[in-house]
């Protein structure tokens, strides 16, 4: 579809018809303990990314990275983990070139600062998207200890990726919902995920 960048997740581009609006910010949330990581590294493939690093180093990214047996590409790595991670990211975030995928890992540190710098810093993460023609992909935890602004950041998002992640006897269970879409459409069902080596559709059936 015309306007769309595609997530280079083929699984996902065929249900997104394409991709992801350009211009667009994605709020991606998953529990700690999933391989949800899997998944921002494959987006790294389909473009040139900056990659946002707030509790890990930036060289625990990189390895890891470079460890995935599945696609990727090569990442801008930095880590604004520090005492200000979000001065660090809005100076990073200002030289974002065109047509680029920005990914913010994790979201959640900035989501703790004073709700009004939080909420311009999203309109300014806006802004540069939109400039930029460039895609954010904001991973969020679920589970204790939600900040404070998250539904700030539910609000602001553009599209919402929620994936759920079960442990069933001896099967882990991976499946996300997309319940927003603004500029495009929502899925009315979720999407079955295997989460390996690389992202695929897990073709097994649920058994009550």
């Amino acid at each position: 579809m015309k306007g769309r960048l595609p997530t280079g997740i083929e699984v996902l581009d065929r249900r997104l018809d394409g991709g992801l609006p350009a211009g667009s910010i994605v709020l991606f949330s998953a529990e700690p303990a999933s391989q949800s990581e899997l998944l921002l590294y494959e987006l790294t493939a389909a473009r040139g990314t900056l990659y946002l690093t707030s509790l890990r180093s930036d060289q625990a990214v990189s390895d890891a990275i470079d460890r995935t047996r599945s696609r990727v590409g090569n990442p801008t790595v930095r880590d604004i983990g520090g005492d200000a991670p979000l001065d660090a990211a809005n100076r990073l975030i200002s030289a974002l070139p065109e047509n680029a995928n920005l990914v913010v890992d994790v979201v959640d540190p900035l989501e703790r600062v004073d709700r009004s710098r939080y909420r311009r810093f999203l309109n300014e993460l806006q802004t540069a998207m939109v400039n930029t023609g460039s895609v954010a992909f904001l991973h969020a935890m679920k589970g204790d200890g939600v900040p404070k602004n998250r539904s700030m950041t539910k609000h602001v998002a553009d599209v919402v990726w929620d994936l759920d992640t079960q442990v069933r006897g001896t099967d882990v269970v991976n499946k996300l919902a997309v319940p927003k879409f603004r500029g495009g459409r929502a899925l009315d069902e979720t999407i079955k995920l295997k989460l390996e080596e690389q992202v695929a559709i897990d073709t097994s059936r649920d058994i009550a």
